[in-house]
Protein backbone atom coordinates (compact mmCIF):
# COMPACT_ATOMS: atom_id res chain seq x y z
CA UNK A 1 0.00 0.00 0.00
CA UNK A 2 2.51 2.43 0.82
CA UNK A 3 4.37 1.33 -2.57
CA UNK A 4 1.14 2.51 -4.16
CA UNK A 5 0.47 5.57 -2.34
CA UNK A 6 4.50 6.04 -3.57
CA UNK A 7 3.89 5.66 -7.29
CA UNK A 8 0.46 7.50 -7.23
CA UNK A 9 2.30 10.19 -5.49
CA UNK A 10 5.14 10.16 -8.24
CA UNK A 11 2.36 9.94 -10.95
CA UNK A 12 0.69 12.48 -9.06
CA UNK A 13 3.69 14.96 -9.35
CA UNK A 14 4.47 13.78 -12.78
CA UNK A 15 1.22 14.48 -14.00
CA UNK A 16 1.42 18.27 -12.27
CA UNK A 17 4.47 18.72 -14.12
CA UNK A 18 3.53 17.68 -17.34
CA UNK A 19 0.44 19.78 -17.08
CA UNK A 20 2.25 22.98 -15.89
CA UNK A 21 4.50 22.34 -18.20
CA UNK A 22 1.49 22.20 -20.42
CA UNK A 23 0.48 25.42 -19.31
CA UNK A 24 3.63 26.83 -19.09
CA UNK A 25 3.81 26.14 -22.70
CA UNK A 26 0.44 27.44 -23.44
CA UNK A 27 1.36 30.56 -21.46
CA UNK A 28 4.75 31.27 -23.40
CA UNK A 29 2.73 30.31 -26.56
CA UNK A 30 -0.03 32.69 -25.75
CA UNK A 31 2.70 35.24 -24.84
CA UNK A 32 4.71 35.03 -27.19
CA UNK A 33 1.27 35.20 -29.80
CA UNK A 34 0.64 38.39 -27.85
CA UNK A 35 4.38 39.83 -28.37
CA UNK A 36 4.39 38.89 -32.20
CA UNK A 37 0.90 40.38 -32.83
CA UNK A 38 2.26 43.65 -30.83
CA UNK A 39 4.90 43.42 -33.31
CA UNK A 40 3.20 42.99 -35.90
CA UNK A 41 1.05 45.68 -35.00
CA UNK A 42 3.83 48.13 -34.28
CA UNK A 43 5.69 47.28 -37.91
CA UNK A 44 1.73 47.86 -39.29
CA UNK A 45 1.17 51.14 -38.27
CA UNK A 46 5.58 51.73 -39.40
CA UNK A 47 4.59 50.84 -42.70
CA UNK A 48 1.39 53.07 -43.08
CA UNK A 49 3.74 55.88 -41.59
CA UNK A 50 6.15 55.29 -43.84
CA UNK A 51 3.44 54.87 -46.90
CA UNK A 52 2.15 58.10 -45.92
CA UNK A 53 5.71 59.49 -45.76
CA UNK A 54 6.38 58.02 -49.22
CA UNK A 55 3.00 59.27 -50.44
CA UNK A 56 3.76 62.94 -48.95
CA UNK A 57 7.18 63.09 -50.30
CA UNK A 58 5.77 61.67 -53.66
CA UNK A 59 3.52 64.47 -53.75
CA UNK A 60 6.35 66.87 -53.02
CA UNK A 61 7.96 65.46 -55.70
CA UNK A 62 5.13 65.67 -58.16
CA UNK A 63 4.19 69.58 -57.54
CA UNK A 64 8.34 70.25 -57.68
CA UNK A 65 8.86 68.71 -60.85
CA UNK A 66 5.59 70.22 -61.92
CA UNK A 67 7.05 73.38 -61.13
CA UNK A 68 9.99 73.33 -62.60
CA UNK A 69 7.99 72.29 -65.89
CA UNK A 70 6.49 74.66 -65.54
CA UNK A 71 9.72 77.10 -65.27
CA UNK A 72 11.29 75.30 -68.29
CA UNK A 73 7.71 75.72 -70.50
CA UNK A 74 7.80 79.32 -69.52
CA UNK A 75 11.80 79.70 -70.05
CA UNK A 76 11.35 78.32 -73.55
CA UNK A 77 8.35 80.49 -74.65
CA UNK A 78 10.49 83.26 -73.38
CA UNK A 79 13.55 82.04 -75.79
CA UNK A 80 11.22 81.09 -78.20
CA UNK A 81 9.49 84.71 -78.07
CA UNK A 82 13.07 86.58 -78.30
CA UNK A 83 14.27 84.53 -80.79
CA UNK A 84 11.28 85.42 -82.93
CA UNK A 85 11.36 88.87 -82.04
CA UNK A 86 15.47 88.55 -83.17
CA UNK A 87 14.69 87.00 -86.14
CA UNK A 88 11.69 89.17 -86.85
CA UNK A 89 14.31 91.79 -86.66
CA UNK A 90 16.97 90.79 -88.52
CA UNK A 91 14.66 89.90 -91.17
CA UNK A 92 13.49 93.63 -90.91
CA UNK A 93 17.24 94.55 -90.90
CA UNK A 94 17.89 92.45 -94.39
CA UNK A 95 14.82 94.37 -96.07
CA UNK A 96 16.35 97.77 -95.05
CA UNK A 97 19.82 96.82 -96.15
CA UNK A 98 18.11 95.44 -99.52
CA UNK A 99 16.53 98.57 -99.86
CA UNK A 100 19.46 100.62 -98.95
CA UNK A 101 21.89 98.36 -101.54
CA UNK A 102 18.68 99.14 -104.23
CA UNK A 103 19.13 103.09 -103.69
CA UNK A 104 22.87 102.81 -103.53
CA UNK A 105 23.01 100.89 -106.80
CA UNK A 106 20.79 103.07 -108.14
CA UNK A 107 22.91 106.16 -107.11
CA UNK A 108 26.03 104.29 -108.75
CA UNK A 109 24.57 103.74 -111.93
CA UNK A 110 23.48 107.34 -111.73
CA UNK A 111 27.20 108.16 -110.46
CA UNK A 112 28.53 105.68 -113.59
CA UNK A 113 26.78 107.99 -116.18
CA UNK A 114 28.11 111.33 -114.31
CA UNK A 115 31.69 110.18 -114.65
CA UNK A 116 31.16 108.85 -117.97
CA UNK A 117 30.02 112.35 -118.92
CA UNK A 118 32.87 114.12 -116.92
CA UNK A 119 35.68 111.68 -118.44
CA UNK A 120 34.39 112.98 -122.06
CA UNK A 121 34.41 116.77 -120.20
CA UNK A 122 38.10 115.49 -119.30
CA UNK A 123 39.54 113.94 -122.32
CA UNK A 124 38.30 117.17 -123.70
CA UNK A 125 39.91 119.71 -121.61
CA UNK A 126 43.28 117.67 -121.31
CA UNK A 127 43.42 117.71 -125.59
CA UNK A 128 42.56 121.64 -125.39
CA UNK A 129 45.28 121.85 -122.45
CA UNK A 130 47.68 120.07 -124.38
CA UNK A 131 47.32 122.44 -127.49
CA UNK A 132 47.25 125.30 -125.39
CA UNK A 133 50.79 124.06 -123.35
CA UNK A 134 52.12 123.50 -127.22
CA UNK A 135 51.40 127.14 -128.53
CA UNK A 136 52.57 128.09 -125.04
CA UNK A 137 56.06 126.29 -125.44
CA UNK A 138 56.28 127.78 -129.17
CA UNK A 139 55.23 131.11 -127.22
CA UNK A 140 57.85 131.07 -125.22
CA UNK A 141 60.57 129.27 -127.71
CA UNK A 142 59.94 132.35 -129.48
CA UNK A 143 60.29 134.75 -127.08
CA UNK A 144 63.21 133.50 -125.04
CA UNK A 145 65.34 131.99 -128.53
CA UNK A 146 66.22 128.63 -127.26
CA UNK A 147 64.19 125.26 -127.69
CA UNK A 148 62.66 122.89 -125.10
CA UNK A 149 65.91 121.22 -125.28
CA UNK A 150 68.35 123.61 -124.90
CA UNK A 151 65.83 124.84 -121.56
CA UNK A 152 65.96 121.31 -120.17
CA UNK A 153 69.72 121.62 -120.45
CA UNK A 154 70.16 124.55 -119.15
CA UNK A 155 67.74 123.85 -116.56
CA UNK A 156 69.80 120.47 -115.63
CA UNK A 157 73.29 122.60 -115.78
CA UNK A 158 71.42 124.65 -113.41
CA UNK A 159 70.64 122.00 -111.14
CA UNK A 160 73.70 119.89 -111.60
CA UNK A 161 75.61 123.70 -109.90
CA UNK A 162 73.22 123.70 -107.10
CA UNK A 163 73.38 119.74 -106.51
CA UNK A 164 77.84 120.25 -106.44
CA UNK A 165 77.22 123.26 -104.31
CA UNK A 166 75.36 121.33 -102.13
CA UNK A 167 77.11 118.38 -101.88
CA UNK A 168 80.31 120.49 -102.01
CA UNK A 169 78.87 122.37 -98.46
CA UNK A 170 78.30 118.83 -97.14
CA UNK A 171 81.26 117.46 -97.55
CA UNK A 172 82.98 120.34 -96.07
CA UNK A 173 81.13 119.72 -93.29
CA UNK A 174 81.87 115.67 -92.71
CA UNK A 175 85.64 116.50 -93.80
CA UNK A 176 85.70 118.76 -90.91
CA UNK A 177 84.15 116.23 -88.20
CA UNK A 178 86.02 113.26 -90.28
CA UNK A 179 89.09 115.46 -89.99
CA UNK A 180 88.90 116.38 -86.07
CA UNK A 181 87.81 113.05 -85.10
CA UNK A 182 90.43 111.14 -87.26
CA UNK A 183 93.26 114.14 -86.99
CA UNK A 184 92.95 113.65 -82.66
CA UNK A 185 93.08 109.96 -82.73
CA UNK A 186 96.29 109.42 -85.48
CA UNK A 187 98.11 112.24 -83.38
CA UNK A 188 97.87 110.55 -80.21
CA UNK A 189 99.07 107.33 -81.97
CA UNK A 190 101.71 109.06 -83.65
CA UNK A 191 102.79 111.14 -81.18
CA UNK A 192 103.36 108.35 -78.59
CA UNK A 193 105.12 106.70 -81.43
CA UNK A 194 107.38 109.26 -82.08
CA UNK A 195 108.49 110.10 -78.64
CA UNK A 196 109.48 106.56 -78.38
CA UNK A 197 111.58 106.26 -81.47
CA UNK A 198 114.76 108.57 -82.15
CA UNK A 199 117.55 108.19 -84.59
CA UNK A 200 120.61 109.84 -85.72
CA UNK A 201 120.58 112.48 -88.37
CA UNK A 202 121.75 110.75 -91.83
CA UNK A 203 123.74 111.62 -94.87
CA UNK A 204 124.17 110.68 -98.27
CA UNK A 205 127.63 109.78 -99.76
CA UNK A 206 128.48 108.68 -103.45
CA UNK A 207 132.26 108.92 -102.64
CA UNK A 208 134.83 107.02 -100.13
CA UNK A 209 138.01 108.61 -98.83
CA UNK A 210 140.91 105.75 -98.40
CA UNK A 211 143.51 107.14 -96.50
CA UNK A 212 147.42 105.77 -97.73
CA UNK A 213 150.88 106.14 -95.78
CA UNK A 214 152.15 108.25 -97.87
CA UNK A 215 151.73 110.22 -101.36
CA UNK A 216 154.43 107.42 -102.85
CA UNK A 217 151.80 104.98 -102.46
CA UNK A 218 149.88 106.71 -105.18
CA UNK A 219 152.65 105.70 -107.74
CA UNK A 220 152.38 102.26 -107.09
CA UNK A 221 148.53 102.17 -107.19
CA UNK A 222 148.48 103.72 -110.51
CA UNK A 223 151.17 101.53 -111.47
CA UNK A 224 153.01 101.75 -114.63
CA UNK A 225 151.50 103.20 -117.90
CA UNK A 226 148.66 103.25 -115.09
CA UNK A 227 148.11 99.48 -115.48
CA UNK A 228 147.21 98.95 -111.63
CA UNK A 229 144.43 101.52 -111.62
CA UNK A 230 142.82 100.44 -114.87
CA UNK A 231 142.79 96.56 -113.38
CA UNK A 232 141.76 98.19 -110.10
CA UNK A 233 138.84 100.02 -111.68
CA UNK A 234 137.54 97.06 -114.10
CA UNK A 235 137.96 94.43 -111.29
CA UNK A 236 135.77 96.52 -108.89
CA UNK A 237 133.69 98.79 -111.48
CA UNK A 238 134.24 101.66 -109.18
CA UNK A 239 136.63 105.14 -110.31
CA UNK A 240 139.34 105.79 -108.28
CA UNK A 241 140.72 109.47 -107.95
CA UNK A 242 144.12 110.32 -107.06
CA UNK A 243 144.36 113.76 -106.78
CA UNK A 244 146.99 116.41 -105.23
CA UNK A 245 144.84 115.58 -101.62
CA UNK A 246 147.64 114.19 -99.58
CA UNK A 247 147.64 110.92 -97.93
CA UNK A 248 144.30 110.15 -99.58
CA UNK A 249 142.63 108.49 -102.76
CA UNK A 250 139.00 108.86 -103.76
CA UNK A 251 136.70 106.00 -104.58
CA UNK A 252 133.53 106.85 -106.01
CA UNK A 253 130.67 105.00 -107.38
CA UNK A 254 127.00 105.02 -107.29
CA UNK A 255 126.71 101.73 -106.45
CA UNK A 256 128.01 101.23 -102.30
CA UNK A 257 128.42 97.50 -102.48
CA UNK A 258 131.50 98.31 -105.64
CA UNK A 259 132.83 100.81 -103.14
CA UNK A 260 132.85 98.96 -100.07
CA UNK A 261 134.89 96.04 -102.35
CA UNK A 262 137.11 98.55 -103.80
CA UNK A 263 138.23 99.87 -100.27
CA UNK A 264 138.76 96.91 -98.94
CA UNK A 265 140.85 95.89 -101.96
CA UNK A 266 142.46 98.92 -101.42
CA UNK A 267 143.56 98.75 -97.82
CA UNK A 268 144.62 95.14 -97.93
CA UNK A 269 146.64 95.66 -100.82
CA UNK A 270 148.35 98.61 -99.34
CA UNK A 271 149.07 95.90 -96.09
CA UNK A 272 150.65 93.65 -98.73
CA UNK A 273 152.53 96.03 -100.43
CA UNK A 274 152.20 93.82 -103.52
CA UNK A 275 150.21 95.49 -105.99
CA UNK A 276 150.02 93.83 -109.26
CA UNK A 277 147.31 92.85 -111.82
CA UNK A 278 146.77 89.51 -110.48
CA UNK A 279 147.36 90.35 -106.94
CA UNK A 280 144.51 93.26 -107.44
CA UNK A 281 142.31 90.28 -109.16
CA UNK A 282 143.18 88.01 -105.62
CA UNK A 283 142.00 90.57 -103.33
CA UNK A 284 139.15 91.90 -105.22
CA UNK A 285 137.32 87.94 -105.00
CA UNK A 286 138.81 88.08 -101.53
CA UNK A 287 137.26 91.32 -100.35
CA UNK A 288 134.20 90.16 -102.21
CA UNK A 289 133.16 87.01 -100.05
CA UNK A 290 134.18 89.47 -97.00
CA UNK A 291 131.18 91.85 -98.49
CA UNK A 292 128.76 88.85 -98.97
CA UNK A 293 129.51 87.68 -95.21
CA UNK A 294 129.44 91.56 -94.02
CA UNK A 295 125.93 91.42 -95.32
CA UNK A 296 124.54 88.48 -94.40
CA UNK A 297 125.88 89.31 -90.79
CA UNK A 298 123.85 92.95 -91.11
CA UNK A 299 121.02 91.05 -92.18
CA UNK A 300 120.98 89.01 -89.13
CA UNK A 301 121.67 91.67 -86.56
CA UNK A 302 118.88 93.69 -88.26
CA UNK A 303 116.67 91.24 -87.77
CA UNK A 304 117.67 90.18 -84.30
CA UNK A 305 117.99 93.76 -83.21
CA UNK A 306 114.57 94.13 -84.17
CA UNK A 307 113.08 90.81 -82.82
CA UNK A 308 111.49 89.34 -86.19
CA UNK A 309 112.19 85.43 -86.44
CA UNK A 310 112.32 82.73 -88.95
CA UNK A 311 113.36 84.85 -92.28
CA UNK A 312 114.69 82.70 -94.86
CA UNK A 313 118.38 82.79 -95.66
CA UNK A 314 117.87 84.26 -99.05
CA UNK A 315 115.30 87.20 -97.38
CA UNK A 316 118.27 87.87 -94.68
CA UNK A 317 121.25 88.18 -97.73
CA UNK A 318 119.22 90.37 -99.33
CA UNK A 319 118.15 92.61 -96.25
CA UNK A 320 121.81 92.85 -95.91
CA UNK A 321 122.60 94.78 -98.88
CA UNK A 322 120.36 97.68 -97.56
CA UNK A 323 123.44 98.29 -95.50
CA UNK A 324 125.47 99.92 -98.77
CA UNK A 325 122.13 101.22 -99.71
CA UNK A 326 120.83 105.14 -99.36
CA UNK A 327 117.68 106.67 -99.76
CA UNK A 328 117.87 110.97 -99.70
CA UNK A 329 121.27 110.54 -98.13
CA UNK A 330 119.20 107.97 -95.15
CA UNK A 331 120.45 104.68 -95.07
CA UNK A 332 117.88 102.04 -95.67
CA UNK A 333 118.57 99.10 -93.74
CA UNK A 334 118.69 101.70 -90.47
CA UNK A 335 116.04 103.02 -92.09
CA UNK A 336 114.05 99.87 -92.21
CA UNK A 337 115.01 98.80 -88.71
CA UNK A 338 113.40 102.34 -87.31
CA UNK A 339 110.22 101.51 -89.74
CA UNK A 340 109.62 98.17 -88.00
CA UNK A 341 110.30 99.82 -84.35
CA UNK A 342 107.48 102.23 -85.71
CA UNK A 343 105.30 99.78 -87.03
CA UNK A 344 105.56 97.80 -83.86
CA UNK A 345 104.76 100.44 -81.58
CA UNK A 346 101.56 101.32 -84.17
CA UNK A 347 100.13 97.93 -84.45
CA UNK A 348 100.40 97.47 -80.37
CA UNK A 349 98.70 101.00 -80.24
CA UNK A 350 96.05 100.08 -82.79
CA UNK A 351 95.67 96.42 -80.81
CA UNK A 352 97.09 94.16 -84.39
CA UNK A 353 99.58 91.38 -84.52
CA UNK A 354 102.58 93.17 -83.63
CA UNK A 355 104.92 90.43 -85.08
CA UNK A 356 103.69 90.74 -88.44
CA UNK A 357 104.06 94.51 -88.50
CA UNK A 358 107.50 94.50 -87.55
CA UNK A 359 108.24 91.85 -90.13
CA UNK A 360 106.50 94.41 -92.69
CA UNK A 361 108.09 97.38 -91.44
CA UNK A 362 111.88 95.60 -91.44
CA UNK A 363 110.95 94.19 -94.97
CA UNK A 364 109.03 97.00 -96.55
CA UNK A 365 112.09 98.01 -98.72
CA UNK A 366 113.75 95.46 -99.35
CA UNK A 367 113.21 95.80 -103.17
CA UNK A 368 115.66 98.65 -103.09
CA UNK A 369 118.69 95.84 -102.53
CA UNK A 370 117.51 94.50 -106.32
CA UNK A 371 115.73 97.66 -107.87
CA UNK A 372 118.55 98.05 -110.02
CA UNK A 373 118.54 94.79 -111.53
CA UNK A 374 114.92 93.91 -111.66
CA UNK A 375 112.46 95.96 -112.97
CA UNK A 376 109.74 97.46 -111.66
CA UNK A 377 108.95 99.71 -108.51
CA UNK A 378 110.91 98.59 -105.13
CA UNK A 379 107.11 97.76 -103.52
CA UNK A 380 106.27 95.46 -106.01
CA UNK A 381 109.40 93.65 -106.44
CA UNK A 382 109.74 93.85 -102.21
CA UNK A 383 106.62 92.27 -102.52
CA UNK A 384 107.29 89.49 -104.87
CA UNK A 385 110.19 88.34 -103.19
CA UNK A 386 108.16 87.93 -99.76
CA UNK A 387 105.73 85.88 -101.74
CA UNK A 388 108.26 83.62 -102.77
CA UNK A 389 110.43 83.03 -99.18
CA UNK A 390 108.51 84.39 -96.80
CA UNK A 391 104.82 83.20 -98.00
CA UNK A 392 103.43 85.75 -95.41
CA UNK A 393 100.30 87.00 -97.40
CA UNK A 394 99.91 90.24 -95.00
CA UNK A 395 103.22 91.13 -94.73
CA UNK A 396 103.73 91.12 -98.69
CA UNK A 397 100.97 93.05 -98.73
CA UNK A 398 101.53 95.70 -96.60
CA UNK A 399 104.95 96.02 -98.30
CA UNK A 400 103.20 96.44 -101.82
CA UNK A 401 100.94 99.24 -100.75
CA UNK A 402 103.28 101.12 -98.74
CA UNK A 403 103.84 103.82 -101.27
CA UNK A 404 99.69 103.69 -102.12
CA UNK A 405 100.68 102.52 -105.68
CA UNK A 406 98.19 99.44 -105.35
CA UNK A 407 94.46 99.42 -106.41
CA UNK A 408 93.21 99.31 -102.65
CA UNK A 409 95.15 99.80 -99.50
CA UNK A 410 94.66 97.20 -96.71
CA UNK A 411 95.05 97.87 -92.70
CA UNK A 412 98.84 96.87 -93.02
CA UNK A 413 99.49 99.18 -95.88
CA UNK A 414 98.09 102.15 -93.68
CA UNK A 415 100.53 100.78 -91.00
CA UNK A 416 103.77 100.19 -92.99
CA UNK A 417 103.19 103.55 -95.13
CA UNK A 418 102.64 105.55 -91.63
CA UNK A 419 105.98 104.22 -90.20
CA UNK A 420 107.78 104.69 -93.23
CA UNK A 421 106.64 108.15 -93.41
CA UNK A 422 107.49 108.73 -90.25
CA UNK A 423 110.88 107.53 -90.71
CA UNK A 424 111.33 109.51 -93.38
CA UNK A 425 109.95 112.64 -92.69
CA UNK A 426 111.41 113.41 -89.44
CA UNK A 427 114.28 116.36 -89.42
CA UNK A 428 117.49 115.14 -90.83
CA UNK A 429 116.41 111.88 -92.14
CA UNK A 430 117.13 112.65 -95.37
CA UNK A 431 118.67 114.98 -97.59
CA UNK A 432 118.21 115.97 -100.98
CA UNK A 433 120.54 116.84 -103.81
CA UNK A 434 120.29 120.71 -104.75
CA UNK A 435 119.42 119.66 -108.46
CA UNK A 436 116.42 116.96 -107.26
CA UNK A 437 115.38 119.72 -104.62
CA UNK A 438 115.61 122.36 -107.76
CA UNK A 439 113.19 120.13 -109.72
CA UNK A 440 110.61 118.75 -107.08
CA UNK A 441 109.89 122.91 -106.52
CA UNK A 442 109.48 123.37 -110.17
CA UNK A 443 107.69 120.87 -110.73
CA UNK A 444 105.34 121.86 -107.82
CA UNK A 445 104.35 125.43 -109.03
CA UNK A 446 104.02 123.75 -112.86
CA UNK A 447 101.25 120.69 -111.48
CA UNK A 448 99.68 123.84 -109.41
CA UNK A 449 99.74 126.19 -112.53
CA UNK A 450 98.32 123.55 -114.58
CA UNK A 451 94.89 124.61 -113.10
CA UNK A 452 92.51 126.58 -114.46
CA UNK A 453 92.06 129.84 -112.77
CA UNK A 454 95.02 129.90 -110.48
CA UNK A 455 97.22 133.26 -111.07
CA UNK A 456 100.17 132.50 -108.81
CA UNK A 457 101.70 129.48 -107.70
CA UNK A 458 104.70 129.44 -104.86
CA UNK A 459 106.58 126.46 -103.31
CA UNK A 460 107.85 127.66 -99.75
CA UNK A 461 109.20 125.98 -97.00
CA UNK A 462 111.45 123.89 -98.68
CA UNK A 463 108.76 122.23 -100.80
CA UNK A 464 106.63 121.11 -97.66
CA UNK A 465 104.17 123.59 -98.80
CA UNK A 466 102.64 125.13 -101.95
CA UNK A 467 100.44 128.28 -102.13
CA UNK A 468 97.99 129.15 -104.87
CA UNK A 469 96.84 131.99 -105.50
CA UNK A 470 93.38 131.97 -107.84
CA UNK A 471 91.46 134.57 -109.93
CA UNK A 472 88.74 135.62 -107.59
CA UNK A 473 86.16 136.32 -110.88
CA UNK A 474 86.91 132.81 -111.69
CA UNK A 475 86.65 130.70 -108.64
CA UNK A 476 84.74 130.93 -105.23
CA UNK A 477 85.18 129.71 -102.13
CA UNK A 478 83.81 126.05 -102.77
CA UNK A 479 85.58 125.59 -106.04
CA UNK A 480 88.26 126.57 -104.07
CA UNK A 481 88.14 123.58 -102.15
CA UNK A 482 87.64 121.51 -104.84
CA UNK A 483 90.69 122.65 -106.50
CA UNK A 484 92.51 122.31 -103.21
CA UNK A 485 91.89 118.36 -103.34
CA UNK A 486 92.31 118.26 -107.31
CA UNK A 487 96.16 119.44 -107.01
CA UNK A 488 96.21 117.52 -104.00
CA UNK A 489 95.68 114.20 -106.25
CA UNK A 490 97.60 115.20 -108.88
CA UNK A 491 100.71 116.13 -106.81
CA UNK A 492 99.99 112.59 -105.58
CA UNK A 493 99.60 110.66 -108.58
CA UNK A 494 102.24 112.65 -110.90
CA UNK A 495 105.50 113.40 -108.00
CA UNK A 496 107.93 111.50 -105.59
CA UNK A 497 108.61 114.08 -102.60
CA UNK A 498 109.84 112.98 -98.92
CA UNK A 499 106.88 113.52 -96.24
CA UNK A 500 104.04 115.56 -97.10
CA UNK A 501 102.83 118.13 -99.17
CA UNK A 502 100.47 121.37 -98.25
CA UNK A 503 98.50 122.31 -100.61
CA UNK A 504 97.50 126.61 -99.66
CA UNK A 505 94.56 128.09 -102.16
CA UNK A 506 94.27 132.03 -101.25
CA UNK A 507 91.34 133.39 -102.87
CA UNK A 508 91.26 137.06 -102.24
CA UNK A 509 89.20 139.76 -103.90
CA UNK A 510 90.76 143.60 -103.47
CA UNK A 511 88.41 146.65 -104.41
CA UNK A 512 91.00 149.85 -105.42
CA UNK A 513 89.17 153.33 -106.11
CA UNK A 514 91.01 156.29 -106.19
CA UNK A 515 89.67 160.10 -104.84
CA UNK A 516 90.33 162.81 -106.29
Amino acid sequence: MPNNQGAIYWIALVSVLFIGLIIGGVIVFFFRNMSITRQLRVAQRKAARTIAEAKDETKILINDAKQEADKIKISAENEYRQRFAELQRQENRLTSKTESLDHRLEGLEARDRNLTNKERESEAIRTEAISIKERQVKQLETIASMTTADAKEMLLERVESEAKEEIARRLRGWEARLKEEADKKSQEILCQVIQRQASEISSETTVSTVPIPNDEMKGRLIGREGRNIRALEQATGVDLIIDDTPEAVTLSSFDPIRREVARITINKLILDGRIHPARIEELVAKAREEVDISIVKAGEQAAIEVGVQGLRPELIKVLGRLKYRTSYGQNVLDHSIESAYLCGMIAAELGANVVLAKRAGLLHDIGKAVDREVEGTHAQIGADLVKQWDKSVEVAQGIAEHHMEAGTTSFWGYIVSAADAISSARPGARRESLETYIKRLKALEEIANSFKGVEKSFAIQAGKEIRILVKPEEIDDLAAMRLARDIVKKIEEGLEYPGQVKVTVIRETRAVDYAK
